[in-house]
């Protein structure tokens, strides 16, 4: 796993900006990129199940049949060193038995709770309608999605997540099964040529209430 250059919380956190501009001249190695990857697939998933999936868009091949799909976001495409697509796996569940089967090699769970948990969490999932799944999937790789934001500034690198592009032509245009993965966002990520811009945020007491 490559170094962090920067673990500062406060720095990494309250000073990230969405930066749409970078130095072309960055390449992020495959290496690191996986190392950020497994980094921001720590984060938290419904039952474990893990459904975030990613492609990295990084040659100039593959960024060019991209940038008919971005909309208003193709700066970020043209100058980054990649665009990593996040898709929410809708069968994710058939990788339920290999991970707890890991995690029964590892140490971290029991056989029996393996078999217990899998025997009630498959047929559960497979049972979701297709809106339901639609929200899990989207709400577990959303976590994976903010937590890599994160992870890149403790690389030093910035992003910006992009909402806006042809959700119903991505899966097809980089070779996946439209119907099993479903689009949740686009992370155009480098090393930043700006500083982006600041805004203002809705303070804790317009947002909250205590009952």
């Amino acid at each position: 796993m490559s170094e962090r250059s920067n673990n500062d919380f406060e720095n990494i956190v309250f000073e990230r900006k969405s930066v749409r501009v970078y130095d072309e001249t960055v390449k992020i190695p495959h290496e690191e990129m996986l190392a950020m990857i497994d980094e921001a697939v720590t984060a938290p998933s419904s039952v474990n199940m893990q459904p975030w999936r990613f492609v990295v868009v990084e040659s100039e091949a593959e960024k060019a049949k991209l940038q008919p799909l971005l909309r208003f976001n193709t700066r970020q495409n043209a100058t980054s060193s990649a665009m990593i697509l996040i898709f929410g796996d809708l069968q994710c569940y058939e990788y339920g038995e290999t991970i707890y089967n890991r995690a029964v090699e590892e140490g971290k769970m029991p056989p029996e709770v393996r078999d217990q948990q899998l025997a009630t969490i498959i047929p559960y999932y497979k049972n979701f309608s297709k809106e339901h799944m639609n929200d899990v999937v989207k709400i577990d790789s959303s976590l994976a999605a903010m937590q890599l934001m994160l992870v890149a500034r403790a690389h030093g690198y910035e992003t910006n997540p992009i909402g806006g592009f042809e959700a119903e032509l991505l899966a097809e245009t980089v070779g996946l099964d439209k119907e099993r993965y479903l689009p949740v966002m686009i992370l155009s990520i480098g090393k930043g040529a700006e500083e982006g811009y600041s805004s203002v945020r809705l303070s804790a007491s317009e947002i909250t209430e205590f009952k």
